[in-house]
């Protein structure tokens, strides 16, 4: 009896202290959540929606597993005995940081896929396969973690992977190019589906971004196929890039055009310009001599860089400066020679 007594005393202890553990673990698990969640509703950060949605994950026989581990501290345990419920202990977190781990990924990627499909459907491939990859690597980190803390020898199986990892890489360098350049365009977005490009020689509108190639629409209608690697490597214009357009063209007049009508060809040009909407008029200049005609230089900027919008834009300013030039009886210039013949006059000497 003094014995079961004596067990009864000795186990009040532990007992306390691990139901005080696990009601404050609880408490606190769900008040925070709740602070966090509703804190995060009134902001437009992501940060504190991360922090509660990984919160809510967190599992009950992970605060189980501390509660008990706390409340063993008060244990006369054997070495053995201790090393063993550290062990579990240290097991039961490495779950717990795993699911954690696992609902970061998954909430910091789908928030990812949500913006990027909204501007190119075709990224959702790419980021899902970011996805799997970050997972496969945290749960990677995580059993080597939780077999190095059941005391397996790990060094030989890091060589191993390491090796392995090595070899495949070498086998398939070119999809791993490819793919991690994928994973790039859809990070850094130097392009997007939509976007009208020209790489090198190549033009056309971007139609897919797939995990190892892009393809593009030509203005011709066949779809050209790039590598990512390659594309990355190349010199890419992209034109929906554009916050406005400059324009340069150049007019020529004949050389029998008056010097007063010169002077005003800049003032009518200007004019005309003005006239359009969405226009802004940089320059014109009597820029140089020409073999058969006088050269005037016409910068000007349009507000949207649309292509149809610039032609339409040019389409009005030529036809305004044409009628402009007829009202003005202005003369444009084209190819013409003029040759001059002198009479040579002989001396025949007798």
């Amino acid at each position: 009896m003094q014995t079961i007594a004596g067990m009864l005393r000795a186990s009040i202890a532990p007992v306390t202290v691990t139901l005080a553990t696990w009601v404050f673990l609880w408490v606190a698990r769900r008040v925070l959540t709740s602070r966090i969640t509703a804190f995060a509703k009134r902001t437009e950060t992501e940060i504190d929606d991360l922090l509660a949605e990984v919160l809510q994950n967190t599992k009950t026989f992970s605060m189980v597993a501390t509660s008990i581990y706390i409340g063993s501290r008060w244990l006369p345990l054997t070495d053995r005995l201790d090393a063993i419920a550290y062990k579990i202990f240290v097991l039961m977190i490495l779950i717990q940081g795993i699911l954690w781990a696992n609902r970061a990924i998954g909430f910091v990627f789908g928030r990812m896929l949500e913006k990027s499909v909204e501007a190119n459907p075709a990224n959702r491939t790419s980021i899902r396969a970011l996805t799997f990859a970050s997972r496969v690597v945290a749960w990677t980190i995580f059993l080597l973690l939780g077999l190095d803390n059941l005391g397996v020898n790990i060094t030989g199986l890091v060589a191993g992977l390491g090796v392995g990892g090595i070899a495949v890489a070498l086998a398939v360098q070119n999809v791993l190019g490819d793919l991690f350049a994928s994973l790039s365009i859809v990070l850094d977005k130097p392009v997007e589906v939509g976007d009208f490009i020209i790489v090198d020689e190549f033009l056309g509108t971007v139609d897919h971004i797939g995990l190892k190639t892009t393809r593009i629409r030509s203005l011709s209608g066949e779809q050209i196929i790039f590598s990512n690697s390659d594309l990355l490597k190349s010199r890419i214009r992209n034109y929906k890039r554009m916050n406005e357009r400059r324009v340069l063209f150049t007019i020529g007049v004949t050389y029998q055009t008056s010097h007063d009508k010169l002077t005003r060809i800049v003032g009518i040009i200007k004019d005309v310009i003005e006239e359009q909407g969405g226009t802004k008029f940089d320059r014109a200049h009597f820029s140089k001599f020409g073999d058969f005609s006088l050269h005037f230089e016409v910068v000007y900027y349009l507000s949207d860089p649309d292509y149809n919008i610039y032609m339409d834009t040019q389409q009005c300013i030529n036809i305004g400066i044409y009628k402009a030039f007829a009202t003005e009886e202005i003369e444009f210039a084209y190819p013409t020679q003029v040759l001059y013949i002198s009479k040579l006059q002989t001396k025949i000497c007798r």
